[in-house]
């Protein structure tokens, strides 16, 4: 699930925050970075569980209206079609999906106020309505609405993104690119599977647990040598007043393209200038491109780079 743009993100924060601390050792920053990735595999479980609890909303909303003194027809005899959404259900009943849930500890339960206004947004959105009034009922039918509100309603709830923050500091950039995580994963639900679906792992595999930890360690051994090659091509600024982002951004970069052979040059070079446009100044991205491209150039003259061709 943690791909290797994602990996990337979180080097750069490990490193910018190791230097910003120098006591912490080698043992104690790989912990940081892998402490940093499990929290956003929270995340992405975190959202999910936004699923099963916004049913339960739907389902008790509907068991009041029921219970009242005097309920109207539409109380006494209600739409239950999202309530008993197939999918959400599924969702509900998956075994690695409560597991991981509960051995985390995770819940909504003092954030109720933030389950109430999504379900009043989805509620109020066409695309539910729609669903809603439809005479069918499928399993695609059921997966379909929540996509939909996965990519309509959850990025635009700002109340949710301030929630989150609040939450775990960690998730404060985690948010949009695991929500995208959520959508892919219910599409890949198959009713078949029924609790035994598989949810998306951490890792792909071990080729990028590996790849997360020879990033972070080779950046800061090889910090005095990389800084040099920095510095040397930005003779004409002031190196105290480049973003301290992006000189770690360069760094991180430049130990991707010189130690990673499989990594074509062009991909590690567009990750990073993302990186900086994201995470530094409004000019970063072009900086950052402009060096780079300058030192990739010298270490190619010098036979420095070695790419290997992948049939």
């Amino acid at each position: 699930m943690i791909n290797r743009t994602l990996l990337r993100i979180k080097v750069v924060q490990t490193v910018y925050s190791y230097y910003l601390n120098r006591k912490e050792t080698s043992d104690d920053i790989e912990k940081e970075l892998f402490n940093s990735i499990q929290q956003t595999y929270n995340l992405y479980h975190y959202l999910l569980l936004l699923i099963t609890e916004i049913t339960r909303f739907a389902q008790n909303k509907i068991e009041i209206g029921k219970s009242k003194y005097i309920p109207t027809e539409a109380e006494l005899n209600p739409n239950t079609k999202f309530a008993k959404n197939s999918f959400a259900l599924q969702l509900e009943s998956n075994e690695s999906f409560r597991k991981f849930v509960d051995d985390q500890d995770l819940s909504w339960f003092y954030h109720e106020d933030v389950i109430k206004k999504l379900f009043k947004e989805i509620e109020q959105s066409d695309f539910y309505k729609e669903y809603m009034a439809s005479e069918t009922t499928s399993y695609q039918e059921d997966k379909e609405i929540w996509r939909k509100i996965f990519k309509r309603i959850i990025p635009e709830a700002v109340y949710l993104g301030d929630t989150l923050e609040d939450i775990n500091l960690y998730w404060n950039d985690d948010a949009e690119t695991v929500v995208s995580f959520v959508v892919k994963t219910i599409k890949q639900f198959d009713e078949k599977e029924g609790e035994k679906q598989s949810l998306l792992p951490m890792f792909k595999d071990q080729e990028d647990v590996d790849f997360a930890k020879n990033l972070l360690h080779k950046s800061i051994f090889n910090e005095r040598k990389l800084r040099e090659m920095i510095e040397a091509n930005t003779k004409n600024w002031d190196l105290d007043r480049i973003a301290f982002m992006d000189i770690i951004i360069m760094q991180i970069a430049l130990t991707e393209i010189m130690n990673f052979p499989k990594i074509p040059i062009s991909v590690s070079l567009n990750e990073y200038i993302e990186i900086a446009k994201n995470y530094s100044s409004e000019k970063s991205g072009a900086f950052v491109n402009g060096i780079l491209d300058k030192i990739i150039n010298t270490l190619k003259g010098e036979n420095k780079i070695t790419k290997v061709t992948l049939v």
